[in-house]
C-alpha cells in the first residue's frame, strides 16, 4: 500500500513537472534571464561573508590612522556595498521577469483548461459539478504561481548558496566544508522525506475534500430556488456541515503534520548550528582562524541557515503546489470527448437531408448497442416527430446528428456529407436547437438572442424576438433588451425563457431545426404563443420534434415511433392512430384519457 502511494506521488510529480516544462519552453529567453539573475544575485550572498571577514580583519589589525589597515577596510566595505547593490538590481530583474513569465503561464493554462472543458463530452459535464471544475482550474492556476516562485526564486538559489558556501569553506578549512555540506544535505534529505512521504498524502486527501466542498456549495447555491421551494435551508445547512466536517478533519491533519515537519527541521538546524560554531571555536583556539575568519564562518552559516530554514518551507510549498495542480494537469491530460478528424472541413448544409446508414452505437460501458444497423432518411424540409417511451432512443437520435457522440459503425450524412469528417463547430452552427428547458447566460437578453449569430444588429434581434412572440414582454422590462436574465435565466418565467430560446433559433436561421417540445409545463397563454412561434420557426426547415405531448405533433409530416433503439412504427398521425395495438395509438389514448380525467376533476 505504501509503495503504491509512493508510485502515485512520483507519477503526480513527474506529470506536473512535465506539464510545467512544456509551458516554460514557450518562454526560453525570459526563463534563462531569470535563472541567470538568480545565479548572480545568490553568488553575491555567497561572497558577502568573505568580505565581511576581511573587513573585521582590517579593523582589528591596526588603528584607523594605519594606511594599510584603512585601505583594506575601505576596499572590503566598497566590495560589500557593490555586492549588495548588485544583488538588489539582480533580484529586481528576477521578480520583474517572473511576474511576466508566471502571468503568461497562468493565462495559458487557464485558457487551455477552458478549451478542454468546453470540448469534453456532454456526458462528462453531466457527471461533473460545475463548482468543483471551476475550483480545480482556479486552484491550479494559483498553485502554478507558488510553484514558479518556489522553484525559481527559492529552491534554485538555495542550492547555489549551499554549493557555493560549502566550496568556499572547504577552500579554507576542508573539515568545515564537510560539516556544512554533509549536515545541509542530511537536513534537505529529511525535509524532503517528511514533506513528500508524511505531509503530501494527507494534503492530497485534504485537496479532494476541498474540491467536494466547492461542488457542494455550487450545487446548493445554483438550486437555491428548489431549496426555498421546499423550505429546506436547514437540511442543506446540515448537508454542508457534514462535508465541512470531513474537510476540517482532513485539513487539520495536514496542518498538524506540517507543524511536526517544521519542528523536526528546527531540531536539525540546531544540531548543525552547534557543529559549525563548535568547530569554528576549535579552529580559533588552535590559532587556525582569526577574528575575521570567525566572522566569515558565522556570517556564512547564518546566511546559509536562513536559506536552509526556508528550504523546509519551500519543499512544503512545492509539495502543496503540486498537489493543487494535479487535478488541473489531469484535465489537460484527458482526451477530448469528440475530436475533429485530421483534415476535417466545414460542412455546407443547403437542403437539410439527413441519412442514417447502418448506424451502430452504444453508450460507454454498455455492452448491448442502442442502435444496431439502424437506417432512416429524413427528407429535406420534412417535419418529423420523434415519439416513444423514455429510453427508446429519441434523444440519442438528435445527439448523434449533432455529433455529440461518435458511432461504433455506419455513418450519418447530411446533404451527402459524412458528419464524422467535418468540423464540429460548422455542423452545430447550422443546427438550431430549442430545448425543453432552455438555458440562458447571465447576460443581456439581446446577447442571449444573438448568441447563435453574434454579429446580428439590434434590428435583427428585435425582429427575431417578434417572430418568437417575445418582443412585447422584453420591451415591458425596465432595461428592455439590455436586461440581465440571471444565472441560467432564473429571472424570467418558463414561458419567457422558452420564447427567448425560440428567438435565438430564429436569428440563427439554421437549415436544420431540433425542437425538444417544451409546452407541457407552461400555462395555456404561454403554450399558445410558443406553439405559434414554433410553427413559424419550422417553415422551410428540416425539423425534428422530440414529442412528449402527442397532441403537438398531429400536424407534422411524419412520425417515427422508437422502441428499444429501432423504429417500430412510421407514418403520419392519421395512419398511426389507426394501427390496432400500435405503440403510438396506445400512447395517444393514454394521454387523451389522462387529459379527460384532468378535465373531469377540474369541473368537479
Amino acid at each position: 500500500m505504501a509503495f503504491n502511494r509512493f508510485v502515485a506521488r512520483d507519477r503526480a510529480f513527474r506529470s506536473v513537472f512535465r506539464f510545467c516544462w512544456i509551458h516554460w519552453k514557450k518562454q526560453p529567453a525570459r526563463l534563462l534571464a531569470i535563472l541567470g539573475a538568480v545565479l548572480l544575485s545568490t553568488l553575491a550572498d555567497v561572497l558577502t561573508p568573505l568580505y565581511s571577514g576581511r573587513l573585521v580583519d582590517a579593523v582589528v589589525s591596526g588603528a584607523a590612522t594605519d594606511e594599510i589597515a584603512w585601505n583594506a577596510a575601505v576596499s572590503a566595505f566598497l566590495m560589500l556595498m557593490a555586492l549588495s547593490l548588485g544583488a538588489i538590481v539582480l533580484r529586481h530583474v528576477t521578480f520583474m521577469g517572473i511576474v511576466t513569465l508566471t502571468l503568461k503561464m497562468m493565462s495559458d493554462i487557464a485558457s487551455g483548461a477552458f478549451f478542454h472543458i468546453q470540448r469534453f463530452s456532454s456526458d462528462w459535464h453531466a457527471n461533473s459539478f460545475a463548482g468543483s471544475t471551476v475550483r480545480k482550474v482556479t486552484r491550479g492556476m494559483w498553485a502554478l504561481d507558488l510553484l514558479n516562485d518556489t522553484l525559481l526564486v527559492a529552491l534554485f538559489p538555495s542550492v547555489i548558496m549551499l554549493t557555493g558556501s560549502t566550496a568556499l569553506m572547504a577552500w579554507y578549512w576542508p573539515m568545515m566544508g564537510v560539516i556544512i555540506g554533509v549536515g545541509s544535505v542530511a537536513f534537505i534529505a529529511v525535509t524532503v522525506t517528511l514533506s513528500l512521504g508524511y505531509v503530501a498524502p494527507m494534503a492530497s486527501l485534504a485537496n479532494s475534500w476541498d474540491t467536494r466542498l466547492g461542488g457542494a456549495l455550487a450545487d446548493a447555491i445554483s438550486c437555491n430556488i428548489v431549496v426555498k421551494g421546499f423550505g429546506a435551508e436547514q437540511r442543506e445547512d446540515q448537508r454542508l456541515a457534514k462535508v465541512l466536517g470531513k474537510w476540517q478533519n482532513r485539513t487539520r491533519r495536514t496542518w498538524i503534520r506540517g507543524t511536526i515537519n517544521g519542528t523536526a527541521q528546527g531540531t536539525m538546524l540546531l544540531l548543525l548550528r552547534a557543529a559549525v560554531i563548535g568547530f569554528a571555536l576549535v579552529l580559533w583556539a588552535r590559532g587556525q582562524a582569526s577574528a575575521g575568519d570567525i566572522t566569515f564562518v558565522l556570517t556564512s552559516f547564518f546566511i546559509l541557515q536562513g536559506y536552509l530554514r526556508e528550504v523546509g518551507m519551500h519543499i512544503r510549498n512545492l509539495q502543496r503546489s503540486i498537489n493543487d495542480m494535479e487535478e488541473l494537469v489531469d484535465i489537460h491530460a484527458q482526451p477530448l470527448g469528440i475530436e475533429d478528424r485530421a483534415g476535417a472541413t466545414p460542412i455546407r448544409i443547403t437542403d437539410g437531408k439527413i441519412e442514417f446508414k447502418d448506424v451502430t452505437f452504444h453508450y460507454g460501458a454498455h455492452r448491448a448497442p442502442l442502435y444496431d444497423g439502424f437506417s432512416v432518411t429524413i427528407r429535406a424540409g420534412e417535419r418529423v416527430g420523434l415519439v416513444g417511451h423514455s429510453g427508446s432512443g429519441k434523444t440519442t437520435f438528435v445527439k448523434l446528428i449533432q455529433r455529440l457522440h461518435d458511432l461504433k459503425a455506419g455513418e450519418i450524412r447530411i446533404d451527402g456529407q459524412d458528419i464524422a469528417g467535418v468540423t464540429q463547430a460548422s455542423l452545430r452552427q447550422q443546427i438550431a436547437i430549442v430545448q425543453q428547458e432552455p438555458i440562458l447566460f447571465h447576460r443581456s437578453l439581446a446577447e442571449n438572442i444573438a448568441y447563435g449569430r453574434p454579429g446580428a444588429t439590434q434590428r435583427e434581434v428585435e425582429e427575431a424576438a417578434r417572430l418568437a412572440s417575445a418582443h412585447d414582454f422584453i420591451e415591458a422590462l425596465p432595461k428592455g433588451y439590455g436586461t440581465l436574465v440571471g444565472e441560467r435565466g432564473v429571472k424570467l418565467s418558463g414561458g419567457e425563457r422558452q420564447r427567448v430560446a425560440i428567438a435565438r433559433a430564429f436569428l440563427a436561421d439554421a437549415p436544420i431545426l431540433i425542437l425538444d417540445e417544451a409546452t407541457s409545463s407552461l400555462d395555456s397563454e404561454s403554450e399558445v404563443l410558443i406553439q405559434q412561434a414554433m410553427e413559424r420557426l419550422m417553415m422551410g426547415r428540416t425539423t425534428l420534434v422530440i414529442a412528449h405531448r402527442l397532441s403537438t405533433v398531429r400536424a407534422l409530416d411524419r412520425l417515427l415511433v422508437f422502441s428499444r433503439g429501432r423504429i417500430a412504427e412510421e407514418g403520419d398521425h392519421g395512419t398511426l392512430i389507426r394501427l390496432k395495438g400500435g405503440i403510438y395509438r396506445g400512447l395517444f389514448e393514454r394521454q387523451a384519457l389522462e387529459l379527460t380525467k384532468g378535465l373531469v376533476l377540474n369541473d368537479g
